[in-house]
């Protein structure tokens, strides 16, 4: 497998070629000069603190809660790998010796750890990956008898306990999840690193893991996206890009990972799933700021895709701060240095409306390039997938600088494993951020959605006078003899939201959006109210019904918002009832058109 192997060092994520390309682009692009100041600065900061220590932490990094969920060293291996990025990169970008051997203190430091936590596994591949970086990066830097500590570190901490969670079929290598990405793009980089030296264990990781990986990939067919949600594309896509460059540069080969189908268009829905506002459609567990992701620049090069470059760069100065509100992620900052494009300041029209397959994922909007503009993600797809809620049918909902219909997105993970492990709750979709309630779709007979249905978006269609998607939501509801949902982007000024829902009983129906807008209620009007920009949210079916507004904080532990609220219809129908809500938004001093759309049939749209 090793025959064509690069036999010197560097040979992974980066060659010097690469660094140079850096220098050139210092010299052309103010983006790309910030970048380096934000680096650069990190690194001085870094030169101060002591290495990292052995540290486990509760689920989320809440140890102080006292809540009995998984430990952790994923918070540490992360900070190493953010470290070893940035100073080995200013190492390479500068030649300042000072960087190269506080990065070396790193590496000792964790090849003294008594292990890399294999018990939670992403702990040991982010972990490996942060150690093989800076063995490959630092090489003929460090020392034969400091080689060695790490190289060992690297083989018994890392290595090896790949090969025995690949013996005994570790979840992470038999299901097309963000771990798949993670650990085999982790374990991979180890194994390149040691190629040479340990190919034994390193033929064995690469073969195990290529084939693992695939299942991954699969998951990116037919058009790019992600049934686990934004913040996961991004998780398992970045450790995706570090294998597949690495064996590129290592091996000249990427084993057809870059030809299997969706995986160059995986770009397209990281640009349509943030909306005007630069936030989410935060569906799964998954927060709804967007954050920058270095590897556009990387897909956008590779697939030959400069809008990739201009979407990305208008992320630079993020704070690319992850779902636990970690530190900066400086480690993102040398990536996007490294992988810079500068690419066109603008580009030519993008589509406004996208549906993606499979995951079942529709998104419209009025305009790109506009702050203010229409903006609605809609979701079918599958209940029990990774990382999923019970959500199908919902939507988010930007217009005019506002988010009105939100998304509360994930639970911390360790009150969820506290609620279950305490028996407070049967079934995850029982806590309420999970569950159907607190989403913006329906509620049938007050239960969540059944977990193992399947919502498929039965019909679609982009123009600009209707743009929309109808979902059959059936599977969700099995008290029901069938449920559909139509959203419509009317005139690219409204939207249209549509339910018909077939009963064999009389039941209770629930429509719902959630908002932290101010909410005014005049019968079957409700106005939603955010400085001086309105939302209005009209009944036009049935018409003898009117919403009211209610609280959106669950018991304790669970997470409390009380500045959201939840507009909601009841209904108690006996057999077929269609609920038909038109959302208008408006400016202050601006009138409303009251001209009903007709409702028709969803199947007649």
């Amino acid at each position: 497998m090793f025959e064509n192997l690069r036999p010197e060092h560097p040979r992974l994520v980066a060659l010097d070629e690469d660094f140079e390309r850096v220098h050139s682009n210092l010299q052309q692009y103010e983006d790309a000069r910030r970048l380096h100041e934000r680096l650069s600065k990190e690194g001085e900061r870094l030169l101060e603190l002591p290495p990292a220590e052995h540290k486990l932490e509760g689920r989320g990094g809440r140890a102080d809660r006292g809540l009995d969920g998984v430990w952790v060293l994923l918070p540490i291996s992360r900070m190493v790998a953010d470290r070893i990025y940035t100073l080995t990169s200013l190492y390479r970008l500068e030649g300042d010796e000072r960087f190269a051997r506080r990065a070396v203190e790193e590496l000792l430091a964790i090849a003294a750890f008594p292990d890399w936590n294999p018990l939670h596994f992403l702990d040991t591949a982010e972990m490996t990956h942060a150690a093989a970086l800076g063995y490959d990066w630092l090489y003929s830097l460090i020392g034969d008898a400091d080689r060695a500590l790490i190289r060992n570190a690297i083989v018994e901490k890392g290595l090896k306990e790949g090969i025995k969670a690949y013996r005994e079929e570790h979840h992470f290598s038999t299901r097309g999840t963000n771990w798949n990405q993670v650990c085999n793009g982790g374990l991979g980089l180890g194994a390149l690193a040691l190629a040479d030296e340990e190919p034994g264990y390193a033929e064995h990781i690469l073969l195990r893991g290529l084939a693992s990986l695939r299942r991954a990939m699969e998951t990116y067919s037919p058009d790019g996206g992600w049934d686990e949600g934004p913040m996961y594309w991004h998780y398992g896509t970045r450790y995706l890009i570090y294998l597949i460059e690495s064996l590129r540069i290592s091996l000249g080969d990427d084993f057809g990972l870059t030809d299997l189908p969706g995986f160059s268009c995986a770009g397209d829905y990281r640009m349509q799933y943030i909306g005007p506002l630069g936030r989410t459609f935060n569906y799964s567990d998954c927060e709804d700021h967007a954050g920058g992701t270095p590897e556009m620049f990387w897909l956008g090069r590779t697939f030959d895709k400069p809008e990739y470059y201009w979407h990305q760069r208008q992320w630079i100065d993020d704070d690319h701060i992850d779902r636990r509100r970690l530190p900066k992620n400086e480690g993102a900052v040398a990536q996007d240095l490294i992988w810079f494009e500068g690419g066109p300041e603008d580009i030519p029209a993008l589509p406004l409306d996208v549906l993606f397959r499979k995951i079942e994922v529709a998104f419209f909007r009025s305009a790109w390039h506009d702050p203010e503009a229409l903006w609605v993600g809609f979701k079918g797809g599958e209940g029990a997938v990774s990382h999923g809620h019970m959500d199908l049918g919902c939507f988010v909902l930007d217009a005019l600088g506002k988010r009105w219909a939100l998304d509360l997105g994930l639970e911390e993970y360790e009150i969820r494993d506290f609620l279950l492990q305490t028996g407070q709750v049967k079934e995850r979709w029982e806590i309420y951020r999970l569950g159907t309630e607190s989403h913006n779709t329906l509620v049938v007979d007050s239960s969540y959605q059944h977990p193992n249905s399947r919502a498929p978006i039965v019909r679609y269609r982009s123009s600009p006078e209707k743009a929309f998607a109808i979902a059959n939501l059936s599977e969700a509801y099995p008290g029901t003899r069938g449920v559909m949902r139509g959203l419509a982007m009317l005139d690219r000024k409204m939207v249209l939201v549509q339910d018909e829902i077939a009963l064999e009983k009389k039941t209770s129906v629930a429509w719902g959006m959630l908002t932290k807008a101010d909410i005014e209620i005049d019968g079957p009007i409700a106005t939603l109210t955010v400085d001086d920009v309105h939302l209005q949210v009209r009944l036009l079916q049935p018409n003898d019904g009117g919403f009211v507004v209610e609280s959106c904080n669950p018991p304790e532990p669970q997470q409390q918002q009380p500045d959201v609220r939840k507009l909601a219809l009841h209904l108690q129908p006996h057999t077929n009832t269609t609920i038909a809500v038109l959302l208008t938004p408006y400016r202050s001093g601006e009138s409303v058109p009251m001209d009903n759309p007709v409702v028709g049939p969803l199947m007649r749209w």
